[in-house]
């Protein structure tokens, strides 16, 4: 854990004295280049990486310095899906983990404050891109006029399909239901536009809906649209987004998955068409896991963590008949996905295995790509020769995710026993309880805030009742609620603390947790997923 922290901040330092203002380093160089829209995005995508090593002061000083120095009123050709997963994911995270960093937040947060309205300023700017005739976005959009004249109508579909976490976190804080549309209109598109077999290709038209790219697989093109189905699923507790990535799962394992490796097949027929791993697609087991699919998850894992060793670190491509790298397709540029998935798979099952591949990880990255300026992207795992970038994402994934996986007690991994609670306009709410999700950029969302700044008080007050009517019967059997669709839980954090007091004798004497039932938004959605296999129970 310690060498990840030093990890972090030879890279960070570099990145602060020859980099900044830049989006990113070029250690090779040490100076620094923009790259995704000249946002200082290295500085926005560790900024909660930061608060995780737990460095309050200097989270609290760059917060100071993005509010001062960043403006999306600019004449850049922006990646709709990158700005957001980066700066809007990003800042809506440093947003929700302010009080938790000492700074000092606004009366009604977590419902205003100014990451938050930075945060839905970079939204606006990307929202002229879903202006098409079937609500698919395209996939680069100019920050200050919109969508340029010729702009190409073709977009992968993970550039589709990656909105619903970042967009239904800032409609639930904000109240404006525009970007949770955009995004479920997005993600339903696809949907529709399915084969006959299940599966979707990895490019499309956004004006036709013609697929234009036929291969279907999970990797890059594709990967984050079924991580977001998941995701989404688990923040929003939405029944249909779980079934329509249950529905793609059976035509994946139908069509893609030959001995706990995935394949790259022909959307229409099934048959194959690349039979390739890409480094991207590491993600997979950790998504499994959520799933509570741990033993595929693990077998898969155990597949990818061979190509690791065998190079010390993931090509972009490996040919799995011939058990090597493909031609040009060589690099490692330092990604997160395989760390990722060892991260989770720990906290599911505990396997020394997956802190090997951590161990192993901060020896090849420290070996093979540490420069003096930094981290250098791995242009060829044969030979070692070096790249003059550092992605944003190494700071903001690859070495969180090692933090977290050597950090068994970090405040990302509280299983609900400890918790604030935060009044709001709307009342009371429960916060910092754990089951963070993680956008894919690794950037954590607290699920509970979204119960936060609901205006339905009507509603809330109709739960509360409900709860003191069982309370006052104390019975002891189990039950189960069956929630209105817009219930505000955080509303019901106060009840809960007089009713736990009530118990209190009784609790010391138990063996087993000792939350209170009313902590339903501090009980980690990521371990109930690991106990029950399942997101959504029959009888609720």
């Amino acid at each position: 854990r310690e060498r990840v922290r030093a990890m972090f901040y030879h890279a960070y330092e570099h990145y602060l004295e020859s980099a900044f203002p830049y989006d990113e380093l070029r250690p090779l160089t040490c100076d620094g280049q923009d790259t995704w829209g000249s946002f200082s995005l290295t500085l926005i995508d560790a900024l909660d990486t930061l608060l995780i090593l737990g460095n309050v002061s200097e989270f609290q000083r760059v917060v100071n310095v993005l509010q001062e120095g960043v403006d999306f009123d600019i004449d850049v050709n922006a990646s709709v899906f990158e700005t957001n997963i980066r700066v809007v994911g990003g800042l809506l995270s440093a947003h929700l983990l302010s009080r938790k960093a000492g700074l000092e937040v606004e009366a009604g947060w977590p419902c205003s404050g100014p990451l938050l309205r930075m945060a839905e300023e970079a939204a606006r700017k990307l929202l002229p891109a879903f202006q098409t005739p079937t609500g698919m976005p395209y996939g680069t959009v100019n920050l200050l006029h919109g969508v340029n004249t010729g702009e190409t109508p073709v977009t992968c579909t993970a550039g589709i399909g990656t909105f619903i976490v970042e967009f239904a976190t800032l409609s639930h804080l904000t109240g404006d239901p525009v970007f949770e549309d955009v995004a479920r209109k997005a993600l339903k598109a696809l949907w529709k536009h399915r084969s006959d077999i299940g599966l979707v290709g990895n490019h499309i038209d956004v004006i036709t809906a013609k697929w234009v790219a036929q291969d279907a697989g999970i990797g890059a093109g594709v990967d984050s649209y079924f991580e977001y189905l998941v995701k989404g699923a688990i923040l929003l507790q939405d029944k249909e987004l779980m079934s329509m990535f249950l529905e793609y799962n059976k035509a994946i394992k139908n069509y893609t998955k030959f001995d706990d490796w995935y394949l790259w097949v022909q959307m229409y027929k099934g048959t194959v068409s690349m039979p390739v791993f890409q480094s991207l697609e590491a993600y997979w087991p950790g998504l499994q896991s959520l799933i509570g699919d741990v033993d595929n998850a693990m077998r898969t894992f155990l597949n990818y963590y061979t190509v690791w060793k065998q190079f010390g670190g993931l090509p972009e491509f490996y040919n799995i008949p011939q058990g090597y790298t493909v031609d040009k397709r060589e690099g490692y540029p330092l990604r997160p996905e395989l760390i990722e998935s060892a991260m989770y798979l720990y906290r599911a099952t505990r396997d020394p295995t997956l802190l090997e591949l951590g161990r192993d990880a901060v020896e090849s990255i420290e070996k093979i790509s540490k420069v003096d300026c930094g981290f250098a992207t791995i242009k060829d795992l044969r030979d070692h020769r070096l790249d003059n970038r550092m992605e944003s994402f190494f700071l903001a994934e690859t070495i969180k995710y090692l933090y977290l996986l050597f950090d068994p007690d970090n405040f990302i991994h509280n299983d609900g026993s400890d918790f604030d609670v935060v009044v709001t306009p709307y009342g009371e709410c429960v916060l910092n309880a754990g089951g963070y999700i993680f956008n894919t950029e690794a950037h954590p969302i607290d699920p509970a805030a979204l119960h936060c700044c609901r205006k339905r008080r009507e509603e809330q007050w109709e739960v509360e009742d409900l709860m003191r009517e069982f309370y006052s019967r104390k019975k002891t059997k189990k039950f189960t609620l069956k929630r209105a669709p817009d219930h505000g839980e955080g509303e019901n954090a106060k009840d809960s603390k007089d009713a736990s007091s009530e118990k209190a004798g009784e609790k010391r004497n138990s063996k087993k947790s000792s939350h209170s039932l009313l902590s339903c938004p501090s009980q980690s959605f990521n371990s109930k997923l690991a106990v029950l296999g399942q997101v959504f129970l029959d009888n609720t």
